[in-house]
């Protein structure tokens, strides 16, 4: 199965996910959080991103995640739960919640 590189900034740091991993994989590639899940359901915003680059590599918005993005405030730029996608290509993301 192909890699995809998940590159989280300002860190830099990269993590190769099998194509179609859902983001929280990522957890099984590094020791530290680098990404702070919660509930991962989409439901406690603890895992919002935002997209830098390769916002088509993540899959497309649920209409449940924009309407809690737009609760949560987030509806200027490209933002997501990470916790609602999956890998599919290469992206570029920050995180902005925790």
């Amino acid at each position: 199965m192909p890699l995809n590189r998940l590159t989280l900034m300002p860190e830099g740091v990269g993590i190769d996910l099998p194509q179609g991993s859902p983001l929280t994989g990522i957890e099984n590639k590094t020791s530290e959080p680098l990404i702070p899940f919660g509930c991962r359901s989409g439901a406690c915003g603890a895992c919002v991103v935002e997209v830098l680059a390769g916002s088509d590599a993540l899959g497309e918005t649920d209409p449940d995640e924009a309407d809690f993005l737009e609760d949560l405030g987030w509806t200027e730029g490209n933002y997501r739960l990470a916790c609602q996608c999956s890998l599919w290509d290469s992206a570029t993301i920050r995180v902005v919640a925790s």
